[in-house]
């Protein structure tokens, strides 16, 4: 009964796509097409499929770190996310973080239904509006696949994409207008968020740990690594589409870009550093994990506060953040909330640690768009800010998400049976094997 269901819901959001395909054919765009920059086009069409990339780089990431037997199910998760997401952003995920404002909480959904009056002739500052909204396609993209991360190895496919249609838009999207549309609550509270400390990583990191306790804990908890070369390739990866990431939302071939692409250079760099020698400290060898996942949260925590701090300032956010992370995760209750590749302790902590830092570090030196200041300026209301959307961010992703993983497993079950767990996912979901 609950495969027909499913079927039934999968089956009417198909029919639903090509219905509304159908009336917006005679969709027209104005006559007179935008000036654009086309330094600013290019750099925006690179930096989108720098993003992209990130989530590819992603499954390479968990691939490399999950169970032999689980590794091809954990890179389709992502994949996955790259098809559905995409589909579900030009049918109405965009409208709704995008379009006219509804409350500050959300946009019109017809506004830019199924890309209508997203055109390559109407412009978004200096660019093609739609290039605007490819590029933020991406970031829809990335966000929860980053979450698979925790309930990995135990998780039936079929439910996971459910839950991941309905994060984007009961969570991903409310988020997002919320944080970057001019009349969004956040966003008119004066809050910051270059490239998505709230929008992605934070809401990400709470649905984790939601999704972590919903699920429950696996069988066999401590598993060896499939490989550590995915996990290299999975942070090279990362790290490079994370450029279009953060430079990229600067939106223009311009100065900011170059200074989202310094900040989030030394604070990976920083942040990687300090994971290994805080290892070293606590008495552990130098590994090629500590060394990726420290690089990680360095790019995590530098997010939000890309385009708005200094260079030594971000060297700072890269090392107090893998501080912070690295002792999250070695006190991180794993016997009672299995959360298997530490998403929340990674993600969701370095994204509160970045939201938090750009309340300290803000300047208006660096972006004259800041218009408070942070804290080591003498200035406390963008902290203030800051820390009251941590605050309703963290509630509402946490609380959200595990309403969500409660109707999804009403729908169909969303945690395998104890015998297809201890077969593998690759070989009990897919019938595939390494």
């Amino acid at each position: 009964m609950r495969k027909i269901s499913l079927s039934v819901i999968m089956i009417a959001l198909l029919i639903v796509t090509l219905f509304s395909s159908s009336i917006l054919t005679g969709i027209t765009v104005p006559a007179e097409a935008a000036t654009f920059d086309t330094g600013d086009t290019a750099w925006m069409i690179v930096a989108t499929a720098l993003v992209l990339i990130m989530t590819p780089g992603l499954g390479f990431f968990y691939g490399g770190m999950v169970g032999k037997k689980n590794v091809i199910s954990t890179m389709l998760q992502s994949f996955m996310a790259m098809l559905i997401v995409t589909i579900l952003w030009i049918v109405i995920g965009f409208s709704l973080s995008f379009g006219t404002s509804i409350g500050g909480i959300i946009g019109d959904p017809t506004e830019f239904f199924m890309f209508q009056n997203v055109g390559i002739t109407t412009a978004w500052g200096t660019i093609p509006f739609m290039l605007f909204a490819l590029f933020q396609a991406k970031f829809a993209v990335i966000t929860p696949a980053l979450i698979t991360g925790a309930f990995a190895e135990r998780v039936r496919f079929w439910a996971y994409l459910l839950f991941m249609v309905l994060f984007v838009l009961f969570i991903y999207t409310p988020l997002c207008h919320m944080t970057w549309h001019s009349d969004g609550y956040f966003f008119k509270m004066g809050v910051l968020d270059f490239a998505g400390g709230t929008v992605v990583h934070m809401s990400a990191g709470w649905a984790a740990l939601a999704g972590a306790m919903f699920l429950g804990k696996r069988k066999v908890q401590k598993v060896n690594p499939s490989r550590i070369t995915y996990v290299l390739l999975g942070t090279a990866l990362l790290w490079f589409g994370w450029f279009g990431f953060n430079a990229g939302s600067s939106l223009g071939s311009n100065s900011l870009a170059v200074q989202a692409l310094g900040t989030t250079t030394v604070a990976a760099a920083a942040a990687g550093m300090a994971w290994v020698f805080m290892d070293k400290i606590l008495g552990h060898k130098l590994s090629a994990m500590g060394a990726c996942i420290g690089t990680v949260v360095g790019l995590v925590a530098i997010t939000p506060a890309a385009g708005f701090v200094s260079i030594p300032h971000a060297i700072f956010i890269g090392l107090f953040s893998s501080i912070v992370s690295n002792f999250m995760v070695s006190k991180f209750p794993k016997g009672k909330i299995d959360d298997a590749l530490d998403v929340f302790a990674c993600h969701g902590v370095g994204g509160m640690v970045g939201m938090l830092l750009t309340g300290v570090f803000a300047s208006k030196d660096i972006n004259p768009a800041v218009t408070d200041q942070g804290l080591i300026f003498g200035e406390s209301t963008l902290f203030i800010n800051q820390f009251t959307a941590l605050i309703m961010v963290s509630v509402f992703a946490f609380v959200g998400s595990y309403i969500l993983f409660f109707i999804v497993n009403k729908i169909t079950p969303l945690r395998v049976s104890e015998d297809k767990e201890e077969l593998g996912l690759d070989i009990s979901q897919h019938g595939e094997y390494l």
